[in-house]
């Protein structure tokens, strides 16, 4: 399969809506989503039939109240998000090598409101009325609809003995945390060590630990020589590309240790205690902890997979199993596919599809299929890449994946990484232009 036909055809978008570029295209332009305006689509007025009150403003939900209004003029969609701007988690480890800043990744929500008519609330959501289909508001405000999505992203276990300490920050939300590990690793004395815990699966982006240590490493080497980095991984082997990651440790000296979970930390003598034993007197250490689905799900009951701690859903309109017109989208559900922003972008348009098609007394597409694309980064030059296609599987009612299956590159080099940045762009065009 060539990745690039893969992701010019589908890796990007379940529709053909924004156009993809790519860096050797000489011909255009690569679209920046902060400057360059969508298409703005033409609201009839008066004409509102529908509400959908969507909950999040992250790549799952800023797409499917992006869709929601170019596919469902008639739909009036208000998107309540507590931060003013979103800042991507997809290349945020990029700060820690100082080669991106905050800045770069931060997108706000002027474009869902100029040009598709979205309302956009900055509040916290208080309570949600499952049944009623109301979400209460911190000052008190109650909203109704017709749908409610629901795109909280996700929330982390407490790690005992961290409580308040910002010692051992998780980064695995881009923002302060990120911001804080960057400045850790530029004090890290040289000859120290640097700790990544990965916890056990799902968790957001399953290549995600893995290529920042190897980014990690690649800057101590021209920073800091003389230190090292450890992978202390939950999991029994390296969950994605692992044949990639396990030549790109070695090239990096990289000490990956599997079946490591953490147990309990001390941000005062900087140590782990682990299920393989005690992790003393470390550098830097970058805690990831157990993920769950974003607390405003379990606070509405919806956490209803095995474990209780994300949200089974239909995989033909993420509308959760246990509560009928909630859709669930994004990291917060339980799916087969993985928590990841491009999933998050994919699984929001199918959503959105299902919702139009339902509030017209239609049913859903009844074989939606999905695209997974991601790249990661091997150096802080070199990048490899993953592709991926799902299709709805009548038997199981589940995603699964399609036709040649999990397809990534074999190494990295230079012009995955040019790549990586047109992928990028393209992906956060169709989310937020």
């Amino acid at each position: 399969m060539d990745r690039r036909y893969f992701l010019s055809t589908g890796g990007v978008l379940l529709a053909a809506t924004s156009p993809l570029t790519w860096a050797d295209d000489k011909k255009k332009k690569e679209r920046d989503p902060r400057t360059t305006p969508a298409p703005t689509p033409t609201p009839t007025p008066g004409t509102v039939k529908s509400r959908v009150i969507v909950i999040g403003g992250g790549m799952a939900g800023v797409t499917v109240a992006k869709y929601l209004r170019l596919w469902g003029n008639s739909i009036a969609v208000t998107l309540i998000e507590r931060e003013s701007s979103y800042v991507s988690n997809i290349m945020s480890s990029l700060v820690l090598s100082g080669q991106r800043t905050l800045s770069s990744l931060t997108y706000n929500y002027s474009n869902l409101t100029s040009a598709y008519g979205v309302t956009v609330i900055k509040s916290d959501v208080k309570e949600i009325d499952t049944v009623g289909l109301k979400v209460k508001l911190a000052d008190g405000t109650i909203l109704a609809a017709d749908r409610i999505v629901m795109a909280p992203g996700i929330d982390f276990d407490e790690m005992p003995g961290l409580g308040a300490s910002d010692r051992m920050p998780h980064a695995w939300k881009a923002g302060a945390q990120t911001t804080l590990l960057a400045n850790q690793l530029k004090a890290m004395a040289d000859g120290s060590t640097f700790a990544l815990t990965i916890p056990k699966a799902p968790y957001r982006c399953p290549p995600g630990p893995y290529e920042r240590a190897c980014l990690v490493a690649d800057w101590l080497k021209k920073n800091k020589p003389k230190s090292k980095v450890i992978v202390l991984d939950a999991n029994a082997a390296i969950l994605a590309e692992k044949t990639l990651f396990e030549a790109a440790f070695k090239m990096h000296n990289i000490d990956y240790i599997p079946n490591a979970e953490v147990q309990s930390v001390d941000p005062a003598t900087m140590s782990l205690a682990t299920t393989l034993g005690p992790q003393n007197g470390l550098g830097v250490i970058n805690l990831i902890p157990r993920q769950k689905a974003g607390n405003l799900i379990a606070a509405a009951g919806l956490n209803n997979s095995l474990d209780g701690r994300f949200a089974t859903v239909n995989h033909l309109t993420y509308e959760s199993t246990k509560t009928p017109r909630i859709h669930i989208i994004g990291d917060a559900s339980d799916t087969t596919q993985p928590k990841a922003g491009h999933i998050a972008n994919q699984e929001a348009k199918v959503c959105a599809d299902a919702i139009v098609r339902s509030l017209a007394g239609l049913q859903p597409d009844p074989a939606p299929v999905t695209n997974s694309a991601c790249y990661s980064t091997i150096t802080m030059t070199q990048a490899s890449w993953l592709t991926a296609v799902y299709q709805y599987d009548t038997a199981s009612a589940k995603m699964k994946v399609a036709g040649a299956g999990v397809v990534a590159a074999d190494t990295w080099n230079a012009e995955n990484f040019k790549d990586m940045n047109t992928w990028f762009n393209a992906l956060m065009a169709d989310s937020f232009a």
